[in-house]
C-alpha cells in the first residue's frame, strides 16, 4: 500500500513539474517584456498552484486561435474598402505636422490605413451635453445607427438614449448594438433587451461569458470600445460608457466619473465604420459592408472640414501592439509639452522609460490621474511607478473632484490622442480598444484648456512628501505591482 502511495506521489510530482516547465516555456516563447516575464515567473513559483491557475485563466489564449485568425481575415478584407475612398479628392492626409508625422506613418505602414483629412470635430466634456447631442443625432438619423459600448447600465439618462433608439428603429432606421457581456451584465438582465429586440434593434452580447469557454480564451478579454456611428457621417468616440454618472458606482463613494467624448463628422467615420464592421462580423458571422462617408460633392469642402485624423484600433486579431507602439511614438515626438490623463496608470516599462526620458530631455511632462480609484489593486499598483516618474521631474496631479475617467494624451499642443485605452496592461495588450489621433492645433488648444481645468481640480504630488511615505506603503505598492499583468 505504501509503495502504491509512493508511486502515485511520484506521478503527481512529475506531472506538476512538467506543467511548470510547460508554462515557463510558454512565457519565454511569448517574448513578453522582461519585467512582465519576471513577474509571471515569480507568481508561478511564489504561489505555485494558484499561479498556474492564474496563468491559464488570465494569460492565454487571448481570444482563441480560430476567432483570432478569423478576425485577421475580416480586417484584411475590410481594408479593401479603403481603396474605394481614393476616388474622393481631399480625403487622405497629404501632409502632417512635425509632431504627428511619425505616428501617422506608423499607423499607415502597420495598419494599412492612411490618415484622413477634412474632418470636423467637437470636444464634449459634460455628460449632459453628450447625451443631449447624441439623442438629437439619433432622432435625426435617416439610415442607420450603430453602437458599441463596454458598459450600458440602465437607469437615468441611459434610459433616455434607449427610448430615442427605439423610436428611431420604429421609423425604419437600421439599429445595431454591440455590448460587452461582462461590462453590461446589468443591461442583459434588464427589461431593455426584450423591449429593444421587440422594436427590431439588433443586439449582440460580445465575448459572452461562459464557464466552459474559460479554457479556450481569456475570460477577461473585453470589448472596451465606446463608439456611436450615425448615417455613416457622424461618430461619437471617447471614454464615456452609456451610464448615468449620478447613479453609476455611487457605492464606491468616489464621486461622479468625469469623461471626455468627441463628436466627429467627416471621412474618418468611414474608417471607424470598418472597425465596427469587423467587430460585428466577428460576433455574428454576418458581414456588413463599411459605408463610405457621404458628401454632396466628391470634393469635400475644406472650409467646413479641416482636421487630419487617424484611427488606431487594437485587440486580438488586429494589428499587434499597435496601441503600445503608437503611445511610444507620440511620447518620443514631444519636444515641449506632454500631458497625459488616465484613470488607471499601470504602464509597461517601455512607456515609463519613454515618459521619464521625455522629462529628462526638457519636455514639460504632466500626468493627471484620480486621487481615489474604483480599483483597490490598481490604486496601489499605480503608486509603484510614482518614484521613478517623480525623480525624472514628471509632475503628477491627483484629481480630487470625482473619478477622472478621461483617456487622453496631448503632445506639444498639436497632436491629441483621445479614445478608450487606459495606460495599463489590459488596454495595451488585451482588450478591444480604439483611439483617435488628431493632428490639429485648434483642437489641441481646446484639449489643453480642458487639461488645465482638470489640474485646477487636482493636487500636485509633492516629491519630498512622497519619498517620506512609510515603509509599509512601499511594501504594499510593490506587492500589487507583481499583479500588473492582470491589471
Amino acid at each position: 500500500m505504501n509503495n502504491c502511495h509512493h508511486f502515485y506521489s511520484w506521478i503527481v510530482f512529475i506531472g506538476y513539474l512538467l506543467l511548470i516547465v510547460n508554462v515557463n516555456f510558454k512565457i519565454f516563447i511569448k517574448k513578453k517584456t522582461n519585467p512582465v516575464s519576471n513577474i509571471w515567473i515569480f507568481i508561478l513559483y511564489f504561489i505555485p498552484l494558484f499561479g498556474i491557475m492564474i496563468w491559464f485563466f488570465f494569460s492565454e489564449p487571448y481570444l482563441g486561435k480560430r476567432k483570432t485568425n478569423l478576425l485577421k481575415k475580416i480586417w484584411k478584407k475590410n481594408l479593401v474598402q479603403i481603396k474605394k475612398i481614393k476616388y474622393y479628392k481631399n480625403f487622405f492626409s497629404k501632409k502632417n505636422s512635425r509632431v504627428a508625422l511619425p505616428l501617422f506613418k506608423l499607423c499607415k505602414n502597420r495598419q494599412g490605413i492612411s490618415g484622413v483629412t477634412n474632418n470636423k470635430l467637437e470636444l464634449l466634456k459634460n455628460y449632459k451635453k453628450v447625451i443631449k447631442s447624441l439623442i438629437k443625432d439619433i432622432s435625426l438619423a435617416k439610415k442607420n445607427i450603430e453602437m458599441v459600448f463596454y458598459i450600458w447600465q440602465p437607469g437615468g439618462i441611459a434610459d433616455e438614449v434607449a427610448k430615442a433608439l427605439i423610436s428611431s428603429s420604429k421609423k425604419g432606421i437600421n439599429c445595431r448594438l454591440i455590448l460587452d457581456s461582462a461590462g453590461s451584465i446589468k443591461f442583459f438582465k434588464s427589461k431593455w433587451v426584450y423591449v429593444m429586440k421587440k422594436a427590431n434593434i439588433k443586439i449582440v452580447e460580445a465575448l459572452k461569458i461562459n464557464v466552459l469557454k474559460t479554457f479556450f480564451r481569456r475570460i477577461d478579454s473585453r470589448q472596451h470600445r465606446k463608439v456611436v456611428l450615425i448615417d455613416n457621417n457622424i461618430s461619437y468616440i471617447g471614454s464615456m460608457n452609456l451610464v448615468d454618472p449620478n447613479l453609476f458606482k455611487q457605492y464606491c463613494k468616489i464621486g461622479q466619473w468625469i469623461d471626455l467624448m468627441i463628436r466627429v463628422e467627416g471621412p474618418i467615420v468611414t474608417t471607424i465604420g470598418i472597425v465596427y464592421s469587423c467587430d460585428w462580423e466577428l460576433e455574428t458571422g454576418k458581414k456588413i459592408l463599411p459605408k463610405l462617408f457621404i458628401s454632396k460633392n466628391k470634393e469635400i469642402s475644406k472650409k467646413n472640414y479641416s482636421t487630419s485624423m487617424q484611427v488606431i484600433a487594437s485587440g486580438p486579431g488586429y494589428t499587434k501592439q499597435i496601441i503600445h507602439q503608437s503611445l511610444l511614438t507620440a511620447i518620443y515626438s514631444a519636444k515641449n509639452q506632454l500631458t497625459i490623463t488616465t484613470p488607471y496608470l499601470v504602464p509597461s516599462s517601455d512607456l515609463v522609460h519613454a515618459i521619464c526620458t521625455a522629462s529628462y530631455r526638457g519636455v514639460n511632462v504632466s500626468i493627471i490621474i484620480p486621487k481615489n480609484n474604483d480599483s483597490f489593486m490598481v490604486k496601489w499598483a499605480s503608486r509603484s511607478f510614482f518614484s521613478e516618474l517623480l525623480k525624472s521631474g514628471v509632475k503628477i496631479y491627483l484629481f480630487e473632484k470625482g473619478l477622472l475617467h478621461s483617456k487622453s494624451i496631448l503632445v506639444d499642443k498639436q497632436l491629441s490622442l483621445v479614445g478608450t485605452a487606459n495606460l495599463d496592461m489590459r488596454s495595451l495588450w488585451l482588450n478591444f480598444e480604439i483611439t483617435i489621433a488628431i493632428d490639429d492645433k485648434k483642437f489641441g488648444k481646446k484639449l489643453s484648456y480642458l487639461h488645465d481645468e482638470y489640474i485646477s481640480k487636482s493636487k500636485l504630488l509633492d516629491p519630498k512628501y512622497w519619498f517620506l511615505r512609510s515603509y509599509w506603503k512601499k511594501i504594499i505598492e510593490n506587492f500589487f505591482y507583481l499583479f500588473s499583468p492582470l491589471l
